[in-house]
């Protein structure tokens, strides 16, 4: 009798023992390892009324959009080159309250005026605005990708969300600006379409939608781009990393306009471990390409000291790794011009929503349309510990 005891008290030990030991083996991966989404789920879409005026001030041009936990709000650049009114964001209300997105759910609810130093309206032409993101000290961050044929530098500046004026301005690195001689720089509309900031709020990273002139082709029908990342501390407000995002090959398909582009509209980060969602889009003649991907800055080379990937072998580089999650093609949806997104609130499931939006260009031809979709995010701690639940169940 007292055998059998041992033998039990031992298992009981051993059952104990096991998952301890397990997770300790385990956890020096875990502090590095990357969040992972497992599932994405489309929820709905709505598309604005076309030609439609808020405050008289046109609705469109949709290129960033950034949430407000706090207030449960949205704010969305505009790309309006202060041609149909002084360079803005829209605050928009979005209602997924049931889980999904109904066509009559977003709806405008305010227009920020955008102001520069001097406390005046931006002058026509001297911003693009392509890239949004909020900051829990009341603020936003915005990126304009300038104007590379009129020497219009790219610019990444703080604004304040109550009174619109700018608070803080970025360095750009020289290697980015355009030069007079077109042969170093932007490409002009391909550069700071993207911005996000970490959840702790310690970095920001922009990357420019194709290849600086210096570093390669910019997108063609199946031939790719080498975009490049930048990473900035919050706290010096320095640059201090770059690093090599390659973009897909795009087909182009019954192209009777000629017209071709593709590249990295926008990036959201997933967590402060240098996880993101990228989001490229591609016109492809009949149609658009809109692709999901997970990018991990893990393992990826920093080529913030190489002026000119042309200069060396670019291919020994390590660019970022990246997974396809969804190609938007296989929706039963009619794609836009989609440029922009951002991670939502939970829903009622508990899972995290994220939220895609259109430019429409101001073109009548095309919509203002914004997607939802609900997706499951798992920590490298969850997925550790859903392993070891089959462990306690024997």
């Amino acid at each position: 009798m007292q055998l059998i005891q041992k033998i039990f008290a031992r298992r009981r030990i051993i059952y104990f023992i096991i998952p301890i030991l397990i997770i300790s083996l385990c956890w020096s991966n875990i502090a590095s390892a990357a969040v992972t989404v497992s599932q994405i789920q489309f929820i709905g879409q709505a598309t604005l009324p076309k030609g439609l005026s808020f405050q008289n001030t046109p609705v469109g041009g949709l290129s960033g959009i950034t949430y407000d936990p706090k207030k449960d709000l949205y704010y969305a650049i505009s790309d309006d080159r202060s041609e149909k009114a002084p360079t803005r964001f829209y605050t928009l209300k979005i209602d997924l309250s049931t889980g999904s997105l109904k066509n009559n759910g977003v709806v405008p609810v305010a227009v920020t005026t955008l102001l520069n130093e001097n406390g005046n309206t931006f002058a026509r032409a001297t911003s693009d605005t392509e890239g949004i993101a909020f900051t829990s000290k009341n603020t936003v961050f915005v990126s304009s990708e300038g104007d590379a044929k009129e020497l219009v530098n790219p610019f990444i500046k703080e604004f304040s969300l109550s009174t619109g004026k700018v608070i803080t301005t970025l360095p750009i690195p020289n290697k980015f600006l355009p030069a007079k001689n077109g042969q170093y720089g932007i490409r002009d509309n391909l550069a700071f379409e993207n911005l996000t900031i970490t959840p702790n709020e310690a970095k920001l990273f922009t990357a420019t939608e194709n290849a600086l002139i210096q570093d390669g082709v910019e997108a063609q029908p199946n031939t790719s781009t080498s975009c490049r990342i930048i990473q900035y501390n919050l706290q010096t407000q320095q640059p201090e990393k770059e690093y090599l995002y390659q973009t897909e090959p795009i087909s182009s398909f019954l192209n009777f306009t000629g017209k071709f582009a593709s590249g990295l509209p926008d990036l959201v980060a997933l967590d402060d471990r240098g996880n993101f969602l990228s989001l490229e889009r591609s016109f492809t003649g009949l149609g658009f390409a809109i692709l999901l991907f997970q990018v991990s800055l893990e393992g990826a080379d920093d080529i913030g000291h190489i002026d000119s990937l042309l200069s060396i072998n670019s291919q020994k580089i390590k660019p970022v790794q990246k997974k396809l999650l969804l190609d938007l093609r296989g929706l039963e949806v009619l794609l836009d011009n989609i440029e922009g997104l951002t991670l939502g609130p939970k829903l009622p499931d508990g899972q995290r929503s994220l939220i895609l939006v259109s430019d429409n260009n101001f073109n009548s031809l095309q919509r203002t349309q914004i997607l939802a979709f609900k997706l499951k995010i798992e920590s490298p701690l969850m997925r550790v510990l859903r392993r070891l639940i089959p462990i306690f169940q024997r």
